[in-house]
């Protein structure tokens, strides 16, 4: 009888069209386990595998690239349980996929945005989180799921090539700025992916390179700025690094993706690996790596056995394949959002002029040179750069943006009266070797980027009669670095001979007429300065600033912007001067390994197969200030074209051990600006070595007229103030007194008030987690 019933309930759903009793789920966010049940085992593998790496041939792209040409990857669709794939794509300064596409009279382009590093010099998390915003957008519109940034590695040395796309050498900003980016992004419903988990700190053999690393460095320093991210954030995803640490690598490390990044965080995303194909593909499985990118068949078949052998237990399959579910079904694919492939580029363009204004550095303004009202100077603009000026660095963060404004077009816009035959023959130059390397048949384009002509040599002569017809001059110094390699010491951090000549020549014919000298740094990371930064009168610091930078340069000249960026990282004197140039590949390329391919055979070789971070937590201003190290520029500097000053601060302990305060800046000067306050905390003595004082809190004012004031206010709880005990595997405050400093920099304090913890606190982690077994 109830086999009878059953029959003639499905036969009357087949005829009412209705779904029959056994129909295949259609995937919704609230039957993801009903879907997970009904998934074969090789359709649950499939969707850990990603869509493949891009082929483009005559023109024609296939693979990932049939989603939106130019992406990075993909997921995989399973078309019986309604599951689209997503499409992901490269940042982090702007979207990267392709402008132009074969047949279509439609372009693609995308706005270069500043890079992080500019925006870290902002100090304003409102500034990131509204550039971002308008990035976010375009990765909407243009029919992406996932953006594959930000990059928040820290600035363990300046050489590392990729420092542009990270924002700081100090885990609080650094963590504090990708989780405003994050939220700016994510608040047009698509994800992120933070990157890259974890220290991968160098080019330099990156694929199997082995950071060997304290826990006390490695909690405080290099995850430290990953979880206040996943905190106070959210990412959709978090990418795992190429490198090994200490002996594992970190894409098949339980302790990084799941005993640290899910328990002890609170991590509820996915976690993809970096593009790459590494053996032991199960052991990433049940480390918690979800997402193998850009996917390989031979990682499918590696899965597969070793679920059939019992080494990898399909319990742990299924806890991944749940995530990356959870993922789709947030997804715009999944949604079926119509992108209209038309972003509002004009209006984002002004987005990222605004922003890079917003982190310009002000290095030097001797006797007020800078600003300079515009009208009837002419101005004398020197550098390969200032028609070849740099949005920002190679590899995955390039942008295919339609333009990039360059200084002779920015100084013209602002009313400069530009010399012709100085910017001509610096046009011709960038021609002439343009059209030299045509003739080969090459071009110089370097890893998804455009590489930079050295600078020639100007003769003396012609300097001399350049500064009796110009008014002033601007010297623009250009860098470009990015993914796959590291800058070197030599022409890279140092200046050129060329470079040198330059500044020197110009300095000496425009100061013997009483006229001032201007150094723009269009770099994507620290230079030395302190042997030539006398010669010039002022010095700008616009990093590689996007495509509108050049505007925002000469706004900062004409005083239509007042800078307010400061520093997020120190400058040294002496590239040895940081403790980690010990440890790092700065003399010479260290082999002939091809990008993106791990060194074969042979003895491990210092800083190429291992790099020791000896220095431990004494990375940037925490080893500069302790040890009383002399500067070209501190950690947080940054000048301005007014004066502040600092009101008695408030300093209250709070009821879970940390503090609250506030103070009061007032503009003093005559026109308005912006001031950065940065909170940096004494610990009392005893216990754990510490560094003199840590950043702990900063702010931004609001624009202040002059003579007028604003109070901030500021938070600091006391696991914010512990330092780790690696002894005990636990965070811990020490009891005693408190002092606060509220600075101009980290070698300009204003004013300083203390508190007193009445007991010391603990928080317990897992033992010796990622220190290799």
């Amino acid at each position: 009888m109830k086999r009878i019933l059953l029959t003639l309930i499905l036969a009357a759903g087949a005829l009412s069209g209705l779904p029959a009793v056994h129909a295949q789920p259609k995937l919704n966010a609230d039957n993801i386990d009903d879907v997970l049940r009904a998934m074969s085992l090789d359709e649950k593998v499939t969707l850990c595998i990603g869509g493949g790496r891009a082929v483009t041939t005559g023109g024609v792209s296939t693979g990932i690239t049939d989603l939106v040409q130019g992406a990075a990857g993909s997921t995989r669709a399973i078309e019986r349980f309604g599951i689209p794939p997503t499409v992901l794509a490269d940042g982090p300064a702007g979207l990267r996929i392709d402008p132009v596409r074969a047949g279509d009279p439609q372009t693609y382009y995308a706005t270069a945005f500043p890079i992080g590093t500019l925006l870290a010099s902002s100090w304003d998390l409102s500034v990131v989180e509204e550039t971002t915003a308008a990035l976010g957008n375009e990765v909407l519109e243009y029919g992406v799921d996932v953006l594959l940034a930000p990059g928040q590695n820290i600035h363990r040395n300046p050489l590392n090539g990729r420092n542009f796309e990270y924002f700081s050498e100090d885990p609080l900003l650094s963590g504090k700025m990708a989780a405003a980016y994050v939220r700016g992004i994510q608040s047009n419903g698509v994800g992120t992916s933070v990157k890259h988990y974890a220290l991968n700190n160098q080019e330099t053999n990156r694929n199997a390179n082995d950071a060997l690393v304290g826990e006390r460095a490695l909690r405080e320093i290099y995850l430290k700025n990953f979880e206040i991210t996943v905190k106070e954030s959210a990412p959709w995803t978090v990418m795992s690094s190429y490198n090994r640490l200490n002996g594992e690598f970190t894409q098949q490390s339980y302790d990084l993706l799941t005993t640290i990044l899910r328990d002890e965080w609170g991590f509820e995303g996915i976690v993809m690996t970096d593009w790459g194909n590494k053996d032991d593909t199960p052991r990433a499985v049940w480390a918690g790596n979800d997402l193998m990118e850009p996917g390989n068949p031979v990682e499918k078949e590696r899965i597969l056995a070793a679920i059939a052998e019992g080494s990898l237990s399909e319990e742990d399959l299924d806890r991944n394949v749940r995530r990356i579910l959870e993922y789709i079904v947030k997804t715009p694919s999944f949604r079926g959002y119509w992108h209209s492939d038309r972003p509002d580029l004009a209006a984002h363009a002004a987005v990222a002029r605004k922003s890079a204004a917003e982190g310009i550095v002000l290095l030097r303004n001797e006797n007020a040179t800078l600003p300079i009202a515009p009208k009837g100077q002419k101005v004398a603009l020197y550098g390969e750069s200032i028609v070849d000026f740099v949005a920002g660095g190679t590899g995955s963060g390039t942008v295919n943006k339609a333009y990039c404004v360059n200084m002779v077009e920015a100084m013209t816009n602002a009313g400069f009266q530009v010399d012709p035959a100085i910017a001509g023959f610096y046009d011709e130059y960038v021609r002439y070797n343009d059209a030299v390397l045509a003739l080969s048949g090459t071009q110089r384009t370097y890893r998804y980027g455009i590489s930079k002509f050295d600078d020639p040599a100007v003769p003396r002569s012609a300097i001399d009669l350049h500064a009796q017809s110009n008014d002033f001059a601007v010297i623009v110094l250009g860098r470009i670095s990015g993914e796959g390699s590291d800058r070197n010491m030599d022409n890279d951090f140092n200046l050129t001979d060329i470079e040198r000549q330059l500044i020197s020549d110009v300095h000496a014919a425009f100061h013997a007429l009483g006229k001032k000298v201007v150094v723009v740094l269009n770099i994507g990371g620290v230079i030395e300065t302190n042997s030539w930064k006398r010669m010039a009168d002022a010095i700008i610091l616009p990093w590689l600033p996007g495509q509108e930078g050049a505007n925002a340069v000469a706004d900062v000249i004409t005083g239509a912007v007042n800078p307010s960026g400061k520093l997020p990282m120190s400058f040294p004197i002496d590239f040895m001067d940081h403790p980690s140039s010990a440890n790092f590949p700065y003399m010479q390329v260290k082999s002939n390994t091809p990008f993106g391919t791990p060194r074969q055979g042979g003895s491990r070789e210092k800083d190429v197969d291992y790099t020791d971070y000896e220095e431990g937590i004494w990375v940037g201003y925490r080893y500069f200030e302790t040890k009383g190290t002399e500067l070209s520029y501190p950690f947080g500097y940054g000048l301005s074209y007014t004066r502040f000053s600092y009101g008695k601060p408030v300093v209250k302990a709070a009821s879970d051990g940390g503090f609250t305060a506030s103070v009061t800046i007032r503009n003093e000067g005559d026109v308005a600006g912006k001031e950065v306050v940065q909170v940096y905390v004494q610990a009392p003595s005893g216990g754990l070595e510490k560094p003199a004082f840590e950043l702990k809190a900063f702010a931004k004012t609001r624009l202040l007229q002059p003579g007028e004031s604003q109070t901030l206010h500021f938070a600091v709880s006391a696991y914010e103030l512990a330092s780790f005990n690696e002894q005990v595997s636990q965070w811990e405050t020490a009891a005693g007194t408190y002092t606060v400093h509220f600075a101009a920099s980290a070698r300009d304090f204003r004013q300083q008030a203390a508190f007193k913890m009445s007991r010391p606190r603990t928080w317990e982690v897992h033992a010796g987690a990622c220190l290799g077994k």
